[in-house]
C-alpha cells in the first residue's frame, strides 16, 4: 500500500508539472487517499473535439500499479466516439489486457487524447444500448473485444 502511495504522488506531482496537452488534475478532486482522480481533457485543436471539454475519472486500486486503473468518463459532455459508450466506458486496451506497470495517468491520458484525436465520424459504438442496459459498473469487468484498430 505505501508503494501504491508513493508511486500515485509521483504521478500526481508529474501529472500537475508537466501535464499532457489539454490535459489538467482537477485539484479538487484528490483526497488524501489519493485512489480517486478526476482529469479535465480538452479535444486537441484541429479534430472533431476542438474546443469540447471532457472529464475523466480514475480509481485506483490497492493494486495499482500492477493493476490498471478504472478510467471512466463522467460528467455532462460524454464524448459521442466509436470507442466511447454513453455511460462513460472506454474500449482501449491499455486499460485492461494490455495494460503495464511501466502505463501512467499521463501515458492513459495520452493514449486517451490520441483516440479522440484520431476519429473521423462522431458516433457511438454499434451496441452502446444493450451493453449500457447489460454492462457492470466497473468497466473493467467487461471482456473487450478489440476489433477496430483504426478509429
Amino acid at each position: 500500500m505505501a508503494s501504491m502511495q508513493k508511486r500515485l504522488q509521483r504521478e500526481l506531482k508529474s501529472i500537475q508539472t508537466e501535464p499532457p496537452p489539454g490535459v489538467s488534475i482537477n485539484q479538487n478532486s484528490v483526497g488524501s487517499s489519493l485512489t480517486q482522480w478526476i482529469v479535465d481533457m480538452e479535444g486537441a485543436s484541429g479534430t472533431l473535439y476542438e474546443g469540447e471539454k471532457f472529464q475523466l475519472q480514475f480509481k485506483f486500486s490497492s493494486k495499482y500499479p500492477f493493476d490498471s486503473p478504472e478510467v471512466t468518463f463522467i460528467g455532462p459532455n460524454i464524448p459521442i466516439h466509436p470507442h466511447v459508450y454513453s455511460n462513460g466506458h472506454i474500449c482501449l486496451s491499455i486499460l485492461t489486457e494490455d495494460w503495464s506497470p511501466a502505463l501512467s495517468v499521463q501515458s492513459v491520458c495520452l493514449s486517451i487524447v490520441s483516440m479522440l484525436s484520431s476519429c473521423t465520424e462522431k458516433k457511438r459504438p454499434p451496441d452502446n444500448s444493450l451493453y449500457v442496459k447489460t454492462c457492470s459498473k466497473n468497466p473493467k469487468k467487461t471482456k473487450w473485444w478489440y476489433h477496430d484498430e483504426k478509429v
